[in-house]
């Protein structure tokens, strides 16, 4: 498993669905550890190849070009993985143990997400090669949080167990109570920062990286171990 436990000063965190240089670079100048591009038709954050491209090589070295996917064959996940210059793939849709496997293998941070409502469930992660385990709640009409708040102490006792992305309905309003109530190694955020579809508002996403940063000082999440994921 590509992850280790260090003491990070708060969970990391991906902003998820963007479509232009300039809001991704934003992101990251205000914190993030990781930039989401969503390769699905369907998504309103769907994003063109080369678009996805120029955005991977403006952002610095160190911060994780995600590919978000589902239900993909391998080779054109790779194909997007080498045209668009990505570094880790987040599988969003019922993918084969067999299928993560291989990616995992590609040396890539390979996300695998898992639904509390939904399949694959969390009780199937031991299933999955991969990284880390984004869980979100598996309600709503696309994959994805679909913006609405769950229970996230479900997500909790997993963590414990594995690298914990927590997603789904986060905001910068709500995002203390979620990181109070399952304690994750990383969150996942994007409808609840935009001012619309793939269109980041940076006020909004420093809104929720400082309240983020803020809740983890105060909860002291430094003592609880958390692991590098991006």
């Amino acid at each position: 498993m590509k992850t280790e436990k260090t003491f990070e000063h708060r969970p990391q965190i991906k902003i998820c669905g963007l479509t232009n240089v300039d809001e991704a670079l934003g992101c990251v100048a205000l914190g993030a550890n990781a930039i989401g591009l969503v390769f699905y038709p369907k998504s309103p954050r769907n994003v063109a190849e080369d678009q996805a491209k120029q955005i991977s090589l403006a952002l610095p070295e160190e911060i994780k070009k995600v590919g978000v996917f589902v239900n993909e064959t391998f080779s054109n996940i790779m194909r997007k993985v080498e045209h668009c210059h990505l570094n880790a793939v987040q599988l969003h849709g019922r993918e084969s143990p067999e299928l993560v496997s291989r990616l995992f293998n590609e040396n890539l941070v390979v996300i695998k997400a898992l639904f509390v409502e939904g399949e694959p469930s969390l009780e199937q992660a031991a299933n999955y090669e991969a990284s880390a385990y984004l869980v979100e709640c598996g309600k709503g009409k696309l994959p994805g949080g679909n913006a609405l708040e769950w229970n996230w102490e479900k997500a909790k006792t997993f963590g414990e167990n594995y690298p914990l992305i927590l997603a789904g309905g986060l905001a910068p309003e709500n995002i203390c109570p979620a990181l109070q109530a399952s304690t994750p190694d990383a969150v996942d955020v994007s409808s609840s920062v935009e001012s619309g579809p793939g269109r980041k508002d940076l006020e909004s996403v420093k809104s929720f990286i400082d309240a983020v940063s803020h809740c983890a000082f105060e909860e002291k999440m430094i003592k609880k171990n958390l692991r590098r994921i991006f």
